[in-house]
């Protein structure tokens, strides 16, 4: 098992893990699964090695608009959707 890095690395760090995402948003590394395989939350994925990356910016923003749209009430159907169309 690897050594966790310092939230000081993974603020500097233009990519970043489920886990690391998950600490960075607050928000639980299943949902975040979740978000993953529904599409709603891009990765790359290197070839020789499994771990998905996620652009950090890009991923925390569309995290936090995710769950703004969750809390006016729209399903993940609707939010998929919307992400599917551009908005």
């Amino acid at each position: 098992m690897s050594r966790q890095r310092t939230m000081e690395k993974i603020l500097a760090s233009e990519y970043v893990t489920i886990g690391e995402l998950a600490r960075l948003t607050g928000c639980r590394y299943s949902t975040l699964k979740f978000y993953t395989e529904e599409g709603m939350l891009p990765f790359e994925q290197a070839e020789q090695n499994l771990t998905r990356r996620y652009r950090q910016s890009e991923s925390v923003k569309r995290v936090e608009w995710i769950r703004a749209q969750r809390e006016t009430g729209k399903t993940i159907p609707e939010i998929r959707k919307m992400l599917e169309a551009g908005l």
